[in-house]
């Protein structure tokens, strides 16, 4: 059986894939930067899991031994400035080390290269990595898509909420470009079947689904199979991407710093020129997925809570690792504390499946205003306020967004820490724990951590600490009512 190592394993696309290559016979291997998040996922025990960095050309040669099939699936959008450099750099890097470790093929997911078009910055970006792969040497195989329509995708998140928040809307000239979307499924069975490619296979395949419309004809059927009203849109001749990135990021729970590329890639027509991939991966017998079926599939994935994977689970590669509240980095460093701690009438598990519930449409158990006012605010100034929400409304695992908090550490039983992602200067906390159990009440223990940057970072602690009675204070109290009216 050959051994794939799937790269981006925690993210999106890599997330799905893993399993897919599982059933295909596939020895699997993950390079993830947390441990964690691999553990998180349900094929986790099924895989080899390989802790690194995929900057650190170490942990790649560590990596690559042995392998057979490399799925490239990293990126660095939304991570500022430079990321088409970090992309290109890790794309050679890893075609140096797969070419010197005797890998038999490289299959990379990009995005399509409209001819005579100027290229976006991200899609300009995809171009560079994918001619990197197909110069190293290995047989390679680059995926060219353009929209990816699947329940947790950024450009499905940012198409439906788009559709079903804005009935009437201004709209820029990019919603007339002419798009040929594709269902996950068949991304993830194309990628599957490029492991199998002949040997002097080394080229590029545009993928895309049955259909080729516009954006503005992607929203008017989405809100057809939705059951909403046909969208009224008001085009204007000029709306700049920038502009553009901060009304999706107001919208839609995708934040400017990645709803900017999206918006600019969608001013490049994305139709596939050529299906010469059905040659090597032939269509299933029902045919390709059509956009109307993959939006019906998409939406039927939330309804039932089974979205594996979403956009906002992944981190982009290159980005910094940031440490724990506990690690060595802090030894002299200040670290400001809040704890709280109450006894709860009610069972352990009653108290978890509470707090395991926290955030998304369930809320945070206090004073809702405050909580909105601050997400409204993280948003104007770039981060990603509270409209992410949550992948699952019942179940939380290492990784998961979570509003503007990230689930950096939980046992799924007692324990639950949060990491903030707004924007705060400084590095913040929240963990909430069930702890002992005696004379039918459970202990609850709730601590915010913070650490500060510079003198802003110490004033802005002191300056929302009296707040912290009212906030803190009442989560912790509705946490416990609503634990004990379970057992009512």
């Amino acid at each position: 059986m050959p051994l794939s190592l799937v790269t981006g394993a925690t993210g999106y696309v890599g997330g799905r894939l893993v399993p897919q290559l599982l059933d295909a016979g596939h020895d699997v291997r993950v390079l993830v930067r947390d441990e964690r998040k691999a553990r998180a996922h349900e094929w986790s025990e099924h895989v080899d899991i390989v802790q690194g960095d995929a900057t650190n050309r170490e942990d790649v040669t560590r990596a690559m031994a042995g392998v057979d099939v490399l799925y490239y699936l990293l990126h660095s959008i939304g991570s500022g400035e430079g990321f088409a450099d970090t992309e290109r750099e890790m794309a050679e890097g890893f075609a140096e080390e797969a070419q010197q470790a005797g890998v038999s093929r490289i299959v990379y997911l990009g995005g399509m290269d409209p001819e005579g078009e100027e290229l976006s910055e991200h899609l300009a970006s995809r171009q560079r990595v994918g001619q990197a792969l197909l110069d190293s040497g290995v047989p390679t195989a680059v995926l060219q898509a353009g929209i990816v329509i699947g329940s947790g995708s950024a450009s499905f998140e940012m198409l439906r909420y788009l559709t079903e928040r804005l009935p009437v809307m201004v709209t820029p000239r990019w919603v007339h470009t002419r798009i040929q979307p594709i269902a996950i499924r068949d991304v993830l069975r194309y990628l599957v079947g490029c492991a199998d490619l002949p040997a002097d296979v080394n080229r590029a395949f545009d993928v895309g689904g049955p259909d080729v419309l516009t954006y503005f004809e992607m929203m008017q059927r989405y809100a057809a199979v939705a059951g909403l009203p046909r969208r009224r849109v008001l085009p204007v001749p000029v709306l700049s991407p920038g502009l553009s990135s901060h009304w999706v990021g107001l919208i839609t729970p995708v934040p400017a710093s990645i709803a900017r590329p999206l918006v600019e890639s969608l001013r490049n027509t994305v139709v596939a020129t050529d299906d010469d991939i059905r040659g090597y991966v032939p269509d299933p017998p029902e045919g390709l997925i059509g956009f109307d079926r993959a939006v019906e599939l998409a939406l039927t994935r939330i309804q039932n809570l089974e979205v594996p994977t979403r956009w906002s689970s992944s981190t982009p590669a290159g980005a910094p690792s940031e440490p724990l509240p506990s690690d060595p980095d802090w030894a002299g460093g200040s670290l400001y504390t809040d704890e709280r701690t109450r006894e709860v009438h009610a069972a352990p598990a009653s108290l978890w499946s509470v707090i395991e519930g926290i955030g998304g449409k369930n809320g945070w158990y206090s004073w809702a205003l405050a909580w909105w006012v601050r997400g409204i605010l993280d948003r104007v100034v770039g981060g990603p306020g509270l409209r992410r929400g949550r992948r699952n409304d019942k179940d939380l695992r290492v990784g998961d967004a979570l509003d503007f908090w990230r689930v950096e550490e939980t046992d799924d039983a007692t324990f639950l820490r949060l990491r903030a992602e707004m924007r705060v200067p400084g590095l913040a906390w929240l963990e909430l724990q069930v702890g002992s159990t005696e004379g039918g009440t459970t202990t609850f223990h709730h601590r915010a951590l913070f650490h500060p940057r510079g003198l802003f970072g110490h004033a802005y602690w002191w300056a929302i600490y009296p707040f912290h009675g009212i906030i803190f204070g009442s989560m912790q109290r509705n946490i416990a009512k609503a634990a004990e009216a379970l057992e009512a």
